[in-house]
């Protein structure tokens, strides 16, 4: 409990507290929120036969990210995941531009999880007849209480969302057996169920918030410098959460698109809670209201522990200013990035609409599963297998990587189609940041510092 790395040399630094069972807590904890709401907007791009093709080839998508992560983070053991992968095998400017990808991934969903949940609570309130119920006093408890239960510690916090994901995965079980899939008595999808009303056009823009489903299971690697045994729990952990993630997005869809047409699903805030109430049942719309505010808060407090640890990292090397890379001396915890995190959040989650802020958190994905791609190539072929010691080593290189960003590159036109401008918008931005690194950041970045891995010299120099 009480054993600490020495990562860079710090006096005081983060824990090594973790298992494979609190990875798979921090990775499902913050995925699982897609399986309750946000995937359904797939729904409405392109019917509900293609939202469950997105559903799959967006699970191809991730089970490759899940296998490139585990190879390289297995061996890469550093808080900030991707990023940490960057500074080692790529460069400063791509580790300053994949740093921020990471941060705004995470918090933008933070954002989006505590609207859904103010959003919920606003709804049950009108159901029970509090009218004058706000969503912001709501949104604004959720972030704060997540950012001081962080603040904390790391083992509390990824233990309670342990506790609270697993609620959440055996609501969606129990709905599913409620519903007798087995039987026409509750479900109708040969009614319901549609072809393709867009085509296959619709089937391409769908894989926009096909992502959705899985988005943030990459999150795992944040706890790199925090798990007991990185070489095992890494990997064990991101795989067995991929597993439960398919199997609960396809039981997901098929009760919601058995239940509603998909006219109302394409738009719907919290599906799984609608399907819960037109069972008829009160016992189950209460376990599924339970269900929905446990996965909101797990991928909210998984969100600010990883953007957390990404904006910690960055400063921990001077990317960002120094003073982001304190560690709390009685938690443990970088306490600093959390706090600083948190105004963030809130003005997303209190001034954009939800649809754009999920685009949002799914872009500054979207980018960094592109950079893994190439990450994975450049990682082989610097370090082939047998040069370093792996915890874990992906098969059929470089197959995954190739798919990884053929899949990329679909999902990119997928998400202009419907929202081009915020793609232009979100690509000026990181440009000007990178410029921003380049011309005035790097003079400050001590370039010997950040190499902490005791790799020997690259085969291709």
């Amino acid at each position: 409990m009480t054993q600490s790395t020495a990562i860079h040399g710090e006096k005081v630094s983060l824990l090594r507290v973790l298992g494979p069972g609190h990875v798979w807590a921090l990775g499902v904890g913050i995925v699982l929120v897609g399986e309750y709401m946000g995937w359904n907007f797939a729904v409405g791009k392109g019917g509900a036969l293609a939202a469950l093709i997105a559903c799959w080839v967006a699970g191809m998508l991730y089970t490759c990210v899940a296998m490139i992560d585990s190879e390289v983070t297995s061996t890469v053991a550093a808080a900030g995941g991707q990023y940490a992968q960057a500074k080692h095998i790529v460069g400063p400017l791509m580790a300053f531009n994949v740093g921020l990808f990471l941060v705004f991934a995470y918090t933008m969903l933070e954002a989006a999880n505590a609207i859904t949940a103010g959003y919920l609570v606003q709804t049950v309130g009108a159901m029970a007849g509090f009218e004058g119920v706000h969503d912001r006093p709501f949104i604004v408890l959720t972030i704060a209480a997540l950012a001081w239960l962080n603040y904390r510690g790391v083992f509390a916090t990824l233990t309670f969302n342990l506790v609270i994901t697993a609620i959440a995965c055996l609501a969606i079980l129990v709905l599913f057996a409620s519903v007798r899939p087995w039987t026409d008595e509750v479900l109708q999808p040969g009614q319901l169920l549609t072809g393709l009303p867009y085509g296959w056009l619709g089937v391409v823009a769908a894989l926009h918030f096909g992502l959705w489903y899985y988005l943030g299971i990459e999150g795992t690697t944040q706890a790199a410098e925090e798990v007991r045994s990185p070489a095992r729990a890494l990997p064990l952990g991101t795989m067995t959460g991929m597993i439960t993630l398919l199997v609960a997005a396809t039981m997901t869809w098929y009760v919601c698109v058995g239940l509603m047409p998909w006219e109302y699903l394409g738009q719907a805030i919290t599906p799984l809670f609608d399907a819960a109430r037109l069972t008829g049942s009160l016992p189950l719309m209460v376990f599924l209201f339970v269900g929905t505010i446990f996965s909101t808060l797990a991928s909210a407090n998984g969100c600010i522990n990883d953007a957390s640890r990404a904006w910690f990292s960055m400063g921990r090397d001077r990317y960002l200013p120094v003073w982001f890379g304190a560690v709390h001396p009685r938690y443990r915890t970088p306490y600093r990035s959390i706090v600083f995190l948190v105004p963030v959040a809130l003005i997303f989650a209190l001034g954009a609409p939800l649809d754009q802020v999920i685009t949002f958190s799914i872009l500054s994905g979207l980018l960094g599963y592109t950079f893994m791609s190439f990450n994975m190539v450049m990682f082989r072929r610097k370090w082939p297998l047998g040069s370093i010691r792996r915890g874990y080593v992906h098969p059929f290189h470089p197959l995954p990587a190739t798919v990884l960003f053929v899949l990329c590159a679909t999902t990119y036109f997928a998400v202009f189609l419907g929202y081009g401008t915020q793609l232009v918008a979100m690509m000026v931005f990181y440009i000007l940041a990178s410029a921003w690194f380049a011309f005035h950041r790097y003079k400050y970045v001590k370039r010997g510092d950040q190499f902490t891995m005791p790799w020997p010299r690259p085969a291709v120099y």
